[in-house]
Order: structure tokens, then C-alpha cells, then sequence
């Protein structure tokens, strides 16, 4: 009876401690995220630091624990190592990146940059991780000496906690608690682990003579050399193979799934459920063994033939996912579980499998001599060196249904020779033979009728595509979800380029955050009195790219823009560089890692990279955010730029693009803006394609694009929690918007624009004349009501049909303000094909139109032009 209680007991901990280790691995690959950024160097950093520091805990410090009489003792000291420098590291890690990132530089050399993120976080992670990789060995060792000696019992534990981890810091933890705080949490667990080890299981046990426990297995003889070393070999190459089929999937299912961090959560989740499930069939059925070898076949036959099924789930899993949604009646939890469906379709088999092959060649193992920390040990070490192998060098070159093919094929070429002359290994084989020359690449690209792919791109990270429509318009897709923009939107992409440049008095460097097609920051470098740095995370987003440059009328890069591989955080941080103008692309927040570029201390890093009179312009997509995410950007932009202000764009109900502005300067009269430099500036600009082109008439249209000032800014993100680097709001709230938006993006344009306003006293510098102030003052007003009442148009072929719905609302607004172009254009090219109908009404419109608005000549000469005998 006590053993049983202590065996259950034995489990809890292995639950609990699971817990926690995942937990530290969500906590710290984010908050070493933040520094080393999400280049591929970054990610499989972290990866690496992880699986690296836990081989190296086993391998060192298995053995140890294997002789020693007191293990309970080794497990103590191991949870309460873990829970002391999980501690140190809430101190430590800010001071240690900080000295990391400032030896990396802004622009390191490749492989400078590989050996600081490797070994900076290999040796920041590493008193915890080698202890983390010491207590399954120690619990396992503790248990033997009672007699309750079960392998594949313990490791499902500890992956079953492992689940409950991930699961509950992604759902629950860092979202309401926050980083730092759920680190916390998980050192009260390891805490907790110690101190109950030691009050429950005896402080001796005794070193078992017999260590076999799988009949069957070979026992190694004094006539073998190096007993165990082949088993050793299939331990670290299953490990490899094991994490490489995981890699490879989740690259995958990138580009179905909306790649969140609830995705990753999920898949990972998944992944570890497969992996327990398996473990625990094993210890019920392990006793039935006859034979360790043929079983040893078999597994490695079945996990390459569910390898090859999971893979082959992955053609259908887009359409899965679509269906599974349709059928669940939508909602961000039947978003999240159809991505749970998708990946328990190509991890579940696979994963199952890995789990109880794991174990029974750890037992295996046992059986030759071998302890079980170094079975771990060389299983994880193998495993650490699979994300450079498959993600960096293989999938790049030959593609994920290739490499996918070939660790199927891996896992067979692991059997013995006897066992191919049985089906168990033929079967596998000639699918794997069959799925690499009849199916497709595992590519998803919507591609539009009548259109084709212009270029596409496995890259380390992403999968990159160029796909025009049959009317020749280029779209730049990221994992087939995440538009970069088209060769259709140079005005709007314009536009975020010359906003900012244009209300700078004189700039003469800026640097650009995001790059897309291109067209952004490459308008700015139009202008030959500026140089243009561009930082893009991707390389294949700066291959592709090129096929945007044909809008400037140019084969190759302009000369005076330098494109920067790089993370756009990292960069600010490490860069010593400053500039006159910095713009902040539109990044789709819910995206994995986004959430980082809004947040209260990415934003005083930007300010630490302006000049004395610099300005800060941060672009956010109000189609891909709900208005309580955007409440808490703007809560964090203020709190680094209070005397901030919010403009617009362009006036597009679909696809509406908000700006923050703000100055390095926190003076009573820093950020407003001088109507008479602004008349200036647009006038002395020396932008080939003029900025009329792209909508900027006058100082009108160019400050008319304010929506908000300081106050009101305030007013509108009241008691929101501000994004920050330890309670990372966004990147947990803005998915919800993007599995299941609940409004269209034209309401949540009303909303902020019912819920701001702007006050010429915030915004125009105080020497503006009263007269203009007031014709400024109109300009907003009518802006205003321009938006209301295009919420309320249905558009129409018929130009009839459309000036019966805008004729007199346009009109009205152009009452409150004749300054107010949008309204004005719109109305004449609409007189002008209802003169082909009724030309005595275009003829009153346009009568109407030289009334109110006499200076402009458009309206005067089409009425001239249609009065004219034909």
C-alpha cells in the first residue's frame, strides 16, 4: 500500500514537474525573443539552448545519480536548482541580453550572430536546464530502488504535465498574469516538487543489482566491447528524426493555420499528448514482450508508415480546418480546435508511436547496461540538432514533402536487416516511394482564376509567394495568410511613406520597419534629398520584392535605399544610428512574434533612435484589430510619446489603416505642426511623382488626415492595459479578432471615430492663424461626416442609382468644409458619366459644385466641356 501511494505520488511530481519545464520554455523563448529577435538564428536558438542544457543534465549528471544510494537527494537539489535560477533570471535576463545584444551589433556577420544567439543562450539557460534534464533520471532511479521501476509510467507523466504547461500558460498564465509572474508559478512547483520528494520517499535506495526489466532484450556480455552503443545510436538518431517530423509539420501548417501563438500552443500540445499516450501504452503492455528486437522492428516500421500518413494528412488539412469551422458555427473556440483537429490528424499516429518506441528503447537500454539519464541524454541531444538539420539546411533546399519522405524513410533504415524481409517494413517503404513521385509539393498558394504563381519560396521560416490575378494585380503572400500588400495599393502604400515624411520639416534619414512589396519605403526613397534604411525579417520577402519594383519604373533597387536582413526590434535596439523619420509597418498583430513591434518598450527603444526634432510613425491595421487591442497600443504608445497623435490614412471603410505619431520632444509644444512650414515642405518637396498624385493637395489634405489628438487619445484608451514586454496583451487578444471577428472593419472605424475627435489647439502650433485654425477645425468635421455617410452607401454600377444615394451627403460635407477634396472629386467624376445620360442634372451638379468650391477648376471644366456644341 505504501508503495502504491508512493508510486502515485512519484507520478504527481513528474505531472507537476513537467508543468513548470514547459512553462519556463514558453517564458523564456518569449522573453529571449525579445532580444535576440525571430530571425532563424533566434528561433532555433532557443530550441537548441533547451534541448541542448537538458542532454547535457542527463548525460552529466545520469550516471551520478544511477550509483548514488540517495537519489531522493539529487532530486530535491535538481527542483530546487531549477526553481533558484528561474528566480535569478527574472533579475538576470534584462542585464545579460542587454550585454548579448550590444556584442551582437545591428548588422552582425552570419556567423557571429549564429555563435552569440547559440552559445548567449545556451549559457543563460543552462544551470536550469541541465538540472531540468536530471530529474525524470532521478525520479525514475528513485522508484527503481523500491522496485517500481517503469520507464515509459514516469516520461508519460512528465509529458502529460508537459501538456497541461503549454495549455495552461498559453490560455491562461502569461495572458492574465504575465511573464514574470508565471515564471513565478513555476518555481513554486519546483519548490513544491523538492520539498515533497524529500518528506515522502525514503532518503536511501538501495542500487539495484538487476537492471533489466524488458524480457527478452539482449543483455550485453563481457564479449561486447561497448555494450549499448547501438542502441545509443537509435536513441540520438530517433530523437533527431522525432523532432525533425515535428519542424517540418508545424512549417506546414503554418500556412493553413492562423499561426498564433494559440496555434503553436495547440500543435505543441498535441504533439506532447501523442508522445504520453504512446509512453503510457507502453508501460501497461511492456510485460508481454518476447522479444525486444523484433518489437524494436516493428515500432520503427509503424511510427515511418504513420509518419508517411501524417504526412499525407497534410493535403487535406486546409480543407479540414474550412470544413471543421463551417460545421462548429465559427468562434474562436471552434477555430482553435479545428486547428487542434489538423494537428492531431498529422502528429497523433506519429507522435503515439514516437512515445512508446522512446520507451522501449530505453528500456532496451536498460536491459545492456545503459542508464536511463543517458538513454535521455544522447534522445535529446539528437533531438537539439535536429531544427539546424531539417529547418535550416534540408527544407530550403528540397522542400517540406522531401524531407518529410526522408525521415519516414529514416526511421526504416534504423530496423535490422532481417526485418526487411518482412511486409512490416516493405509497406512503408513503397508508400514513402509513392507519396515522393505522385503527389504535389506541400505548397499552399491561393491563386485567384485566371491567375498564376510569379514566384514562390520555402524559406527557413516562412513560405513566401508572388501570385497576380487575371487583371495582372501582384499580390505578396506570407504563408498564404498574411497579405504584404499588392501592386494595386501604391496610393494607400504611398501615402503611409509621404504622411510622415511630409510632416517633417527637412528629413534627410529614415528608417523603415517592414518592408513587404516594397512600395512604402520605397516611395520615400524616391525623394533624392533622403536615405532610406529598410529592415525586413525575411530574405524571401526581400527576393520578392522585386517583382513590386516595376510601379517606381525601375529594374533594380533604388541607390539610395539600403535593404536590411534583420529583426526590426532587434535592430533598434542594437542600431547606434539616428534618424529624422522612423515608420513602424502595419504588422498584422495576432502573427506570432508581432505583438512584440507594440509594445511600451519597443516603442522608447524607436524614441532613443530619433533626432532631436525626429518623428515616430506607427502604422496599425484597424481591419486585423478589434477596438479593445487597439485601446491598449495606444494606452502603450502614450505612455512612450504622451503628446502623441492618431491620423488616417486613406478613407477606406474595408481595409482602414490608423497611424500614431509621436515626437522624441515631451514640451508643452512638441508634435504641433506649423501650417506655414507644412506649405513649405510640400511645395520645396523633391519627390518625382508629385504628392497631389497620392491625394496631397495642400496643408489641408496633409494635416486633414489627423483624427485625434493627445487628450483624446487618452480619453479613448481610458483604463486599457498597456502592452508590455512582461504582460504581452496583444499577442494574446488580437487572435481573437483574427479567428472570429465579430464586426466588420468599417464599424470599428465608426467606433474610433465616434470615440475620438481633435482640437485645433492640440495639434496646430500656436502662432496658426485663428482664420486657418478654423478652416482646419471644418476640414475634421467634414472628414468626419465623409465617414458617416459612406457607412451607409451600397455600391452601384448604375451612376444614377449612386448620386441618388451620395449627391446630397457629399454636398453637405463639402458645406462644412470646401477644403474637403474627397468629397469634391468623387462628385464630378460622377457629373461627368451622368452627362452621357442626363446632361441638364450633371450640368446642376456641376453649377453646384463651382458654387460652393470656386477655386478649384476640375467641376468648371467638365461643365464647359459638356455645354460645348458637339
Amino acid at each position: 500500500m505504501v508503495e502504491t501511494a508512493r508510486h502515485r505520488a512519484a507520478l504527481l511530481l513528474m505531472v507537476a514537474s513537467g508543468f513548470a519545464g514547459l512553462g519556463y520554455q514558453v517564458v523564456w523563448t518569449q522573453q529571449c525573443a525579445l532580444w535576440l529577435g525571430h530571425e532563424s538564428a533566434s528561433v532555433l536558438a532557443v530550441v537548441a539552448a533547451f534541448f541542448g542544457g537538458i542532454a547535457l543534465g542527463a548525460l552529466w549528471l545520469g550516471p551520478r545519480i544511477e550509483r548514488s544510494e540517495r537519489p531522493v537527494r539529487w532530486y530535491a537539489i535538481c527542483e530546487g536548482a531549477i526553481a533558484l535560477w528561474g528566480l535569478a533570471l527574472l533579475v538576470l535576463m534584462s542585464p545579460a541580453s542587454d550585454w548579448l545584444l550590444v556584442r551582437m551589433g545591428a548588422q552582425p556577420a552570419p556567423l557571429w550572430q549564429w555563435a552569440l544567439a547559440f552559445c548567449g543562450t545556451f549559457l543563460l539557460l543552462l544551470p536550469a536546464t541541465v538540472a531540468m534534464g536530471a530529474t525524470l533520471p532521478a525520479m525514475e532511479r528513485v522508484m527503481s530502488g523500491a522496485g517500481a521501476r517503469s520507464i515509459a509510467a514516469f516520461y508519460a507523466a512528465n509529458t502529460s504535465g508537459a501538456v497541461l504547461g503549454v495549455l495552461g500558460t498559453a490560455f491562461w498564465l502569461v495572458p492574465q498574469l504575465g511573464l514574470a509572474h508565471t515564471a513565478a508559478v513555476c518555481v513554486a512547483l519546483n519548490l513544491l516538487c523538492g520539498l515533497a520528494a524529500l518528506v515522502v520517499f525514503p532518503a536511501r535506495s538501495p542500487v539495484a543489482a538487476d537492471r533489466a526489466d524488458v524480457p527478452g532484450a539482449p543483455i550485453a556480455s563481457g564479449a561486447t566491447a561497448h555494450p549499448g552503443r547501438a542502441m545509443l545510436w537509435r536513441l540520438a538518431l530517433t530523437g533527431l528524426l522525432g523532432i525533425g517530423y515535428e519542424v517540418l509539420v508545424v512549417r506546414v501548417l503554418s500556412q493553413v493555420a492562423e499561426d498564433t501563438v494559440y496555434t503553436f500552443a495547440m500543435l505543441l500540445a498535441v504533439y506532447l499528448v501523442g508522445t504520453a499516450l504512446g509512453a503510457a501504452a507502453h508501460a501497461r503492455w511492456r510485460h508481454r514482450v518476447s522479444d525486444a528486437q523484433a518489437l524494436s522492428d516493428r515500432l520503427l516500421s509503424w511510427l515511418a508508415m504513420a509518419c508517411l500518413l501524417g504526412t499525407a494528412s497534410l493535403w487535406a488539412s486546409e480543407s479540414l480546418q474550412v470544413w471543421l469551422r463551417a460545421a462548429w458555427g465559427g468562434g474562436m473556440g471552434a477555430a482553435v480546435a479545428a486547428e487542434g483537429v489538423i494537428a492531431l490528424a498529422a502528429f497523433g499516429l506519429p507522435t503515439f508511436a514516437m512515445g512508446a518506441l522512446f520507451s522501449h528503447l530505453s528500456a532496451c537500454a536498460s536491459a545492456q547496461g545503459v542508464g536511463f539519464g543517458r538513454s535521455l541524454g544522447v534522445n535529446t541531444l539528437g533531438a537539439a540538432a535536429a531544427a539546424p538539420l531539417f529547418g535550416v539546411l534540408l527544407t530550403p533546399v528540397l522542400g517540406p514533402k522531401w524531407v518529410l519522405v526522408l525521415i519516414a524513410l529514416g526511421y526504416l533504415a534504423l530496423t535490422a536487416r532481417r526485418a526487411w524481409r518482412t511486409s512490416w517494413v516493405w509497406a512503408p517503404a513503397l508508400t514513402a516511394i509513392a507519396l515522393a513521385v505522385w503527389t504535389p509539393p506541400l505548397a499552399f498558394v491561393d491563386v485567384p482564376e485566371g491567375g498564376n504563381i510569379v514566384a514562390y519560396r520555402d524559406g527557413i521560416m516562412a513560405a513566401v509567394s508572388v501570385v497576380e490575378d487575371a487583371d495582372g494585380v501582384a499580390r505578396l503572400r506570407i504563408n498564404n495568410r498574411q497579405q504584404e500588400g499588392s501592386s494595386a495599393t501604391l496610393l494607400v502604400d504611398g501615402r503611409q511613406a509621404l504622411l510622415p515624411l511630409l510632416l517633417h520639416p527637412a528629413p534627410h534619414k529614415a528608417l523603415f520597419l517592414g518592408l513587404g512589396t516594397g512600395v512604402t519605403s520605397g516611395a520615400a526613397a524616391e525623394d533624392p534629398s533622403l536615405q532610406v534604411d529598410t529592415v525586413e525579417l525575411l530574405p524571401e520577402v526581400i527576393d520578392a520584392a522585386q517583382h513590386f519594383w516595376r510601379v517606381f519604373d525601375r529594374a533594380g533597387p533604388n541607390p539610395r535605399q539600403t535593404i536590411l536582413a534583420a529583426d526590426a526590434r532587434r535592430f533598434v535596439r542594437a542600431t547606434v544610428r539616428r534618424y529624422d523619420v522612423i515608420v513602424s509597418d502595419n504588422f498584422q498583430p495576432a502573427r506570432s512574434g508581432s505583438g512584440a513591434l507594440y509594445t511600451v518598450e519597443h516603442f522608447r527603444a524607436v524614441k532613443a533612435r530619433l533626432a532631436p526634432d525626429g518623428l515616430f510613425c506607427q502604422w496599425l491595421p484597424l481591419h486585423q484589430l478589434d477596438i479593445a487591442t487597439l485601446r491598449s497600443i495606444v494606452q502603450s504608445f502614450l505612455i512612450a510619446y504622451p503628446k502623441g497623435v492618431a491620423v488616417l490614412v486613406s478613407n477606406s471603410l474595408e481595409t482602414p489603416v490608423v497611424g500614431l505619431l509621436g515626437h522624441p520632444d515631451e514640451a508643452q509644444d512638441a508634435g504641433r505642426f506649423d501650417p506655414t512650414r507644412l506649405r513649405q515642405r510640400l511645395s520645396a518637396n523633391g519627390f518625382p511623382r508629385s504628392p497631389a498624385a497620392f491625394g496631397i493637395t495642400d496643408e489641408f489634405a496633409l494635416l486633414g488626415n489627423v483624427i485625434a489628438g493627445p487628450e483624446a487619445l487618452r480619453r479613448f484608451a481610458a483604463d486599457a492595459p498597456a502592452n508590455t514586454d512582461d504582460l504581452p496583451v496583444v499577442a494574446y487578444a488580437a487572435p481573437r479578432i483574427t479567428y472570429a471577428p465579430d464586426t466588420a472593419p468599417r464599424d470599428r472605424l465608426a467606433v474610433l471615430m465616434r470615440s475620438v475627435s481633435v482640437a485645433p489647439a492640440e495639434v496646430l502650433a500656436a502662432q496658426t492663424d485663428p482664420a486657418w485654425a478654423r478652416r482646419m477645425a471644418a476640414y475634421w468635421q467634414a472628414r468626419q461626416r465623409f465617414i458617416e455617410v459612406g457607412q451607409g452607401v451600397r455600391p452601384s454600377g448604375d451612376v444614377q442609382d449612386m448620386l441618388a444615394q451620395v449627391r446630397e451627403p457629399l454636398l453637405s460635407v463639402l458645406r462644412l468644409s470646401p477644403d474637403f477634396r474627397p468629397a469634391y472629386e468623387p462628385l464630378v467624376g460622377m457629373a461627368a458619366a451622368l452627362a452621357r445620360l442626363d446632361v441638364d442634372a450633371a450640368r446642376a451638379l456641376l453649377t453646384e459644385l463651382n458654387r460652393i468650391q470656386p477655386a478649384w477648376p476640375e467641376a468648371g471644366q467638365v461643365l464647359q466641356r459638356i455645354s460645348a456644341p458637339h
